[in-house]
């Protein structure tokens, strides 16, 4: 018998219906959130998906209004921290000029991940950035769309299960013979329709939340937090998808596929020229960016941030590879950063009890094991890996509580013991071989 995690408040199970009386404050581009190292910019980059012209923008962004550090999300958007107050007007037009506030009404719902190696390791599957990139016009397009919340996520998922694995929505997911799925929250049923409608039946998958959530009276960000009496329907949204013209039809229990997130690496891609670079932590400086925008301009001609805080860099030249291991970022699969997560904590956070990326790069290399570890500033674990077979760090004030599956939690682990009760944590032969 496992020995049960905390749960962190994002994944404990609703027995009743989230009901808010406030609107929804997830930063964005134009609105600021106030951290105490500064502003903080949340850019959304549909896809992850960046040109050269972007991705350099970005670093400019960084460099002249914030820490010069660039974050990447769980969600494959891009973070600015440390900005100066009143630069709001500065950094909009700046990225406005490079493209990446293209329906300023809707900057915070374009929440839009898709499968970063679509389209490069092979024709077999849809290409679903492309599906991404056309909803994410149509979605700027529709005025009604802005009324979603900045945690409303869409996911376009080749047909292998990377991205539809991260509790989209809606989930739009490849199958074989040009056609695809639609898949409303975690419903274990969902609705297939032709490949070339993916990204016209999204649409209404997000009007068919809209009405229900304004039916519920709730303000429920998320499909998930509907209450049960205004779940979504697959046959409602099947009658929906007909008044658009799309042709569909129920599909009873599916089981959806699953493949693991791309790993660093120095060679991938069906033509071998494919990077996957991992910043530690997630966080990046303008310099080591430059040199991936670099990369980028000689190659592909673009960047692809993933969901799992790495970047994907198609086409890559031959000496590609040693320009990025010699700034400091990861190309092999066997760092010890490869599973290792952190919120913000200080000094960019008032609610951390701890500098948790200074105390996760101390022990790193000597706490090594197959199970992710998340390191949490406050009880909020912000960014904490999905599921439940993960080590649970959470700063005390003294030192850590650690919690990992099949273990008693220890209360408060410190400084000095950390090294070792991390790795022993980390590498339990019981739960490693389940």
């Amino acid at each position: 018998m496992l020995a049960a995690m905390p749960q962190p408040p994002s994944a404990a199970s609703r027995d009743e219906p989230v009901i808010r009386e406030r609107g929804d404050a997830c930063p964005g581009a134009l609105r600021l959130h106030a951290a105490d190292d500064g502003f903080l910019a949340r850019v959304r980059v549909p896809a992850g998906l960046l040109t050269v012209e972007q991705a350099s923008a970005l670093a400019l962004a960084a460099d002249r209004f914030g820490d010069g550090h660039l974050e990447l999300t769980s969600r494959g958007n891009v973070q600015l921290r440390g900005l100066a107050d009143g630069c709001g007007a500065g950094l909009a037009e700046l990225l406005d000029r490079a493209g990446l506030l293209p329906a300023p009404s809707h900057e915070r719902v374009r929440n839009i991940v898709a499968t970063p190696l679509s389209g490069l390791d092979g024709p077999d599957r849809p290409d679903a950035s492309a599906w991404a990139v056309e909803f994410d016009r149509l979605l700027c397009a529709a005025p009604w769309a802005a009324a979603l919340s900045g945690r409303f996520l869409f996911a376009f998922d080749d047909g292998r299960g990377d991205v539809a694995a991260l509790a989209p929505d809606v989930t739009v997911l490849g199958r074989s013979r040009g056609r695809a799925l639609v898949r409303l929250g975690r419903s274990a049923d969902a609705v297939e329709i032709a490949g070339q409608d993916a990204p016209r039946a999204a649409l209404p998958a997000a009007r068919y939340f809209l009405d229900a959530a304004a039916e519920a009276g709730t303000q429920a960000w998320r499909v998930a937090e509907l209450p049960a009496e205004h779940a979504l329907d697959e046959a409602e949204f099947v009658r929906r998808l007909d008044a658009a013209g799309i042709a569909a039809e129920t599909v009873r229990a599916v089981e959806l596929p699953y493949a693991a997130p791309p790993r660093p690496s120095r060679a991938g891609g069906h033509d071998g020229t494919t990077l996957c670079v991992l910043p530690p932590l997630g966080r990046i400086d303008s310099a080591q960016w430059r040199v991936l925008v670099e990369v980028a301009a000689e190659g592909g001609g673009r960047l692809r941030v993933t969901p799992w805080r790495s970047i994907v860099l198609p086409s890559a030249g031959q000496r590609a590879a040693a320009r990025i291991d010699a700034v400091g970022l990861v190309l092999t699969p066997d760092s010890p950063w490869e599973t290792v997560t952190a919120c913000t904590g200080r000094p960019g956070c008032a609610k951390s009890l701890a500098d948790v990326r200074a105390d996760a790069r101390a022990v790193a290399d000597r706490a090594r094991g197959p199970l992710p570890v998340h390191w949490s500033g406050c009880e909020r674990r912000c960014g904490h890996p999905r599921g439940t077979a993960w080590v649970d760090l959470v700063a005390t004030g003294s030192g850590y509580r650690l919690a990992a599956p099949g273990r008693p939690v220890r209360d408060d682990v410190r400084p000095t013991e950390l090294a070792a009760a991390l790795a022993d944590a980390r590498t339990d032969p019981d739960v490693v071989k389940k």
